[in-house]
């Protein structure tokens, strides 16, 4: 099984938006697939797929979000962390994730079959036990809440990427909000993730002197004093936030191809940054 565990992985983490989930559905999954009688099952790694995204699917449908103070947001990955096992090529961009969650599980995972792994609509519709039809059916709508998003593929340089977040945690620091401004695009919006253990200030904070605003005041009151670190998200670079070997707050950003700041996920919730390793500060 070990030889199967990092993909499935991967599918389960691109569906749930969690890490932890993941990794539970795909044990779970596994355990049940060892007391099989495996008779019948012509190729063991399809079967294993299809199950995987399957108890994916069914436990997203039946996940009712917890009153969370601010709004839900993935769980972040880092990839320097050894105990990631997702395959760093096929796992989703943060903000992409962000972005599922407009989506129902179906149309999730219709869509990350057909952009994320190449699957054909014969294959989809099989995995998912529908038909082809029902298959370009669900890519369609899932395009179609996708494509007024401000998301782009565009992936920056790793100095550019560190550039930028350089300037932003220069800004904040200094309680800059012209300069913080000057980094923002117009519609910026910041979401905000407390779990149900950290009360946020604002969720959700949209343009850029709002924006500017409400982080000036977060630094100045929750985040003074605390070391920090850069590092990457789902292929997108943030700043981390530290209390001693403790991490407090981060900021994942997505940037455009000019350098701006278009999207800002803050997340607080300590279950969602327990698993994060410290990197040394760039």
């Amino acid at each position: 099984m070990e030889k199967h565990y990092n993909k499935l992985l991967t599918y389960a983490y691109n569906i749930v938006g969690s890490y932890e989930d993941a990794k539970d559905l795909v044990q779970d999954v596994l355990e049940k697939y060892i007391t099989l009688d495996k008779s019948s099952i012509r190729h063991e790694s399809n079967f294993l797929i299809k199950s995987t995204i399957n108890h994916a699917i069914n436990f997203k449908t039946r996940q009712s979000k917890k009153e969370v103070f601010g709004e839900w947001l993935p769980e972040p990955v880092s990839f320097d962390n050894a105990d990631a096992k997702l395959i760093r090529d096929e796992t989703a961009s943060y903000t992409m994730l962000v972005l599922f969650e407009y989506l129902n599980p179906k149309e999730r995972a219709a869509f990350i079959l057909k952009e994320g792994f190449n699957y054909s609509h014969a294959e989809i519709a099989e995995l998912l036990e529908i038909s082809t039809e029902n298959s370009r059916q669900l890519l369609s709508r899932a395009n179609k809440q996708l494509k007024d998003s401000k998301y782009s593929s565009y992936s920056p340089h790793l100095g550019h990427s560190f550039e930028t977040v350089g300037r932003y945690q220069k800004a904040l620091a200094q309680a800059d909000i012209v300069e913080l401004q000057n980094l923002l695009v117009d519609d910026i919006q910041l979401s905000a993730d407390g779990g149900t253990k950290v009360q946020v200030v604002s969720g959700s904070e949209i343009g850029k002197t709002a924006t500017a605003t409400l982080l000036v005041y977060v630094q100045q009151h929750f985040l003074m004093g605390k070391t920090f670190t850069f590092q990457f998200f789902n292929h997108q670079p943030a700043i981390c936030f530290w209390e001693h070997e403790k991490l407090h707050n981060c900021h994942i950003l997505q940037l455009s191809e000019d350098g701006l700041i278009q999207e800002i996920y803050s997340i607080v919730d300590p279950d969602k940054l327990k698993n994060i390793t410290k990197l040394s500060h760039i």
